[in-house]
């Protein structure tokens, strides 16, 4: 499975292939690690690499992160697969300083649910429409507060990959 792992603000490719029971092999942005993982609890993962054992204690906290204790030391992740990775970096560039914001599928895909009107009011991380893809609903959200001035998402449409589906302003 591929991933991108965001660690103290810094995102980092990986990849993590099980080639045995709790053995993996583990690529991170291009360096290969053997390593033997197993979960000691619902919050803690014995890793050992090589001749280092350690474990590691995580914390969940309200915005999807986590806080790992790692050796001592405290460090904020967020692991995405590559889908929810796409949908962020779709919204991400949605969102500019002002003006007009377009809001485009991020994958092929269907059109679920279409969760505004045009001329309506929105809020900021209000949830504007839902798209399948890959068989997971993915819910767009508005990255600003505004008003829906253009939709051209319909409920049960097919759509592209970079279609435009509404415009907030």
């Amino acid at each position: 499975m591929h991933y991108a792992a965001i660690v103290d603000g810094a995102e980092h490719q990986v990849e993590i292939i099980e080639v045995a029971a709790n053995r993996f092999q583990v690529v991170i942005d291009g360096r290969t690690l053997e390593v033997d993982a197993q979960a000691v609890g619902e919050t803690t993962l014995s890793l050992l690499h090589g001749s280092e054992a350690y474990n590691i204690e995580s914390e969940k906290l309200a915005d999807g992160s986590e806080n790992l204790l790692v050796r001592g030391h405290i460090v904020r992740s967020e692991v995405l697969d590559l889908r929810r990775l796409r949908l962020r970096q779709a919204q991400a560039s949605a969102a500019g300083p002002e003006g007009p914001v377009t809001i485009t599928s991020p994958m092929p895909g269907k059109v679920v649910a279409v969760l505004v009107a045009e001329e309506q009011q929105v809020e900021q991380g209000q949830g504007l429409l839902v798209i399948e893809a890959m068989k997971m609903e993915n819910e767009l959200r508005s990255p600003r507060a505004g008003t829906v001035r253009k939709l051209v998402a319909k409920e049960g449409a097919a759509v592209e990959g970079g279609a435009v589906l509404c415009v907030v302003e």
